[in-house]
This record gives C-alpha cells, sequence and structure tokens, in this order.
C-alpha cells in the first residue's frame, strides 16, 4: 500500500531535500563534463529484473532506470536547461565499475550492493533498495534446506559479491559442494533449469525477477533459509561526492513525495513487461525504514 503523507511535513521534508544540493556543486567534475557535452550517460544492467533489464522493444527499462531519469531531471534543473542527452550503455558485473572509474559512464542504473570494500572504488547512493539472499531449485529438487546441497554443483553468477557469501555458508556447513559460474543471472537460471547446477544463490529480488520471466515460473522454488540483508544503490565515480550528493537529491525528492513509493507498487506489485508478471513483493518493513529516513549506511 502506497504511504501517504501529510502536506505541511512532505513540504517541509522536500525543502531540506531541496537544501542537499550544495552550492559547491559547480565543483563537480562530473557535472562540468555533463554541462560541457550537454549529456549524461547512464549504465545499465541487461537482465536485473526489475532494476535494469531490456524491455520487449530491446530499451533499458526498470526502477534503476526510472530513477536515474529523476537524477536526469535534477542535473537539467540545476544546470538550467531544458534539454539534456541521454546515453545509455549495457554493464555487467565484471566491468561495471572499471567503466564507471574510466568516465564511460556517469551513473550505474543497476542492482549493485554497497559494501565497504567497493567504496574503496566508487560511491553510492542512499539505499533504493533493501535484498536478502536465498537458494533457488527446480520444484522438482528435494533439497528442502541448504544442508541438501552436499555433493552437488551450484551456481553463481561471475562477479556477484554473492560468491563470497556463498562459499563461507557451504565451508561453515562443511559441505562438499561444488561451485560454477555464470556470466550473467540469466544463465544462472539456465543452468538451473537444465540440470547443470542444483542451485543458484543470488539475492531474492533478483531471483524472483528472473523467475517470474521465465518460460515457466512454477518450475522454480526458493529455499526458505535467507541471509544478512544488504542494500543496493545508484553507483557513481567516488572522487565526486558533489554529484554523489545530486543523485541523493533526487532519489530523497521522490521518497518525500510518495514518488518513490508509486515506482515500487509499479515494479514489484503490478505487472511488469515483457509478459505481465507480477512479482507480488509487498515492500518490506527494512525498506520502509529507509524510504522513512534514507541512508546509504550498511547496518540498519
Amino acid at each position: 500500500m502506497i504511504r501517504k503523507h501529510a502536506p505541511t511535513l512532505a513540504i517541509a521534508a522536500l525543502s531540506l531535500v531541496l537544501l542537499d544540493v550544495p552550492a559547491a556543486q559547480a565543483a563537480s567534475q562530473t557535472l562540468d563534463k555533463i554541462k560541457e557535452v550537454g549529456k549524461v550517460t547512464f549504465g545499465y544492467r541487461e537482465a536485473s529484473i526489475p532494476f535494469a533489464y531490456l524491455g520487449a522493444d530491446q530499451k533499458p527499462t526498470g526502477l534503476s532506470l526510472d530513477l536515474c531519469s529523476a537524477v536526469a531531471d535534477k542535473i537539467k534543473s540545476v544546470l538550467k536547461r531544458s534539454v539534456l542527452q541521454i546515453d545509455y550503455v549495457p554493464v555487467n558485473a565484471s566491468n561495471r565499475i572499471p567503466l564507471l572509474q574510466n568516465g564511460t559512464i556517469d551513473v550505474e542504473c543497476g542492482s549493485t550492493t554497497n559494501t565497504a570494500e567497493r567504496q574503496k572504488q566508487v560511491s553510492f547512493s542512499i539505499a533504493t533498495y533493501v535484498a536478502s539472499p536465498r537458494w533457488l531449485v527446480s520444484a522438482s529438487s528435494r533439497v528442502t534446506e541448504p544442508t541438501g546441497l552436499d555433493g552437488q554443483t551450484v551456481v553463481i553468477t561471475q562477479g556477484s559479491l554473492n560468491f563470497g557469501l556463498a562459499k563461507k555458508i557451504l565451508d561453515d556447513e562443511k559441505l562438499s559442494v561444488t561451485i560454477v559460474q555464470a556470466k550473467d543471472h540469466a544463465e544462472s537460471l539456465l543452468m538451473l533449469g537444465t540440470g547443470r547446477a542444483a542451485a543458484w544463490f543470488e539475492d531474492d529480488i533478483l531471483v524472483a525477477g528472473l523467475v517470474a520471466n521465465a518460460s515457466d515460473p512454477e518450475a522454480f522454488r526458493m529455499l526458505a533459509a535467507s541471509y544478512a540483508p544488504s542494500y543496493y544503490g545508484l553507483m557513481t565515480r567516488r572522487e565526486d561526492p558533489e554529484f554523489k550528493a545530486l543523485v541523493d537529491a533526487a532519489i530523497k525528492e521522490k521518497m518525500v513525495s510518495g514518488g518513490f513509493d508509486r515506482l515500487y507498487v509499479k515494479w514489484f506489485e503490478s505487472p511488469i513487461p515483457p509478459k505481465g508478471q507480477n512479482l507480488q513483493l509487498p515492500m518490506s518493513e527494512a525498506m520502509k525504514a529507509r524510504v522513512t529516513s534514507p541512508s546509504d549506511a550498511l547496518a540498519p
């Protein structure tokens, strides 16, 4: 359900949000570059439903793309220009950080988890989603808990942060499991669906998105076990805190106005393209807390 905000409080909060974009923004290297070339370049994932993926028209779509559109509007407002060209560049788990660092993209509009290690290389916006990794197995599998994976092969998407977590879980449980890596989430699901892997370990929402748009969504199921929450955010260059402030302000405005709630309903509780599947994932309490009190913190 979309939460309603008291008009007076919303206006006051929005005023504070607008103040989050400092006058020092003129010193932003990224903003200066965008002003000079007249365009902003967004990196997007091709199969991270519902955050960033290719729709039926082969154009990037998803929650993160909608938020990046708000960022583009904020840039136009700050630069006082009515027109701003937007370019889109596909990225994957392996090249998204290098392409941001070398200036190929200005913002990564995907489903990247904010971690202390990654913060040494890039900056993250306030949290745009709170996720928890889980195991996906075939519906016909006899596996009901992670210990049932002993002696089997599991798949992890190449470059996924969950590789290390999965290895730790398996080691802690003293399970003899072979881990193979797929090039992207779509291939991970394919390996599971064709029996080349007994399970796939990834954030619950990414798994739900791929399954919802699979040819047979009923062919898969998640194990009940869940793990520590993680926080997604839009990535920007680490050496440009002024531009991060602009990105944060754009997202905060959506959260304060109720626009983020509507986007959440659009992507998580309504039929989404290309197959009209509904993820049926109401906003978690952890996500509600981040909408009420926006933050890029790594702990609740």
